[in-house]
């Protein structure tokens, strides 16, 4: 990889640019080493990496110690784990279980269910159930 530093009086907030054409390792690891993308997440589709925005995401759920990104139509396989995903996507995003992080923006309802957990229901169709210890920080969120 080939690496230039440009040191420009006028700049006042230091930012790194990478030109490439395909994300592949070693670009992921310059990122990784630089510090994460603000808002940006890698995922795999089989071979393939995939750059997601959170706008592009309703709900990450651990599915086999695998962290499982859920879009629009389809579903991602990220090779980080939960809580790195949570300190990239902190804002509109709130963890509700111990396995799983929504994006705030894309719940279309949120229905009591028994033993007093409440089921949400994305717009993509997706459902998990808020855990007790998560349920306070929800119900604050939605004015309830």
């Amino acid at each position: 990889m080939h690496v230039e530093i440009k040191v420009l009086e006028e700049i006042t907030n230091t930012y790194a640019v990478i030109y490439t054409n395909q994300i592949n390792d070693e670009v992921l690891q310059a990122v990784e080493m630089i510090g994460n993308v603000p808002g940006i997440i890698t995922a795999m589709e089989e071979e393939k990496t995939i750059v997601l925005r959170p706008n592009d995401i309703y709900m990450i759920r651990v599915e086999n110690n695998k962290a499982m990104i859920y879009c629009k139509d389809q579903k991602y396989t990220s090779k980080k784990r939960l809580i790195e995903l949570e300190k990239i996507l902190k804002g509109s995003f709130m963890k509700i279980s111990k396995t799983t992080l929504v994006n705030l923006h894309y719940i279309t309802s949120a229905e009591a269910s028994f033993g007093g957990i409440m089921c949400l229901v994305m717009k993509n169709g997706c459902k998990d159930y808020v855990s007790r210890k998560y349920l306070p920080n929800l119900k604050r969120y939605l004015g309830i």
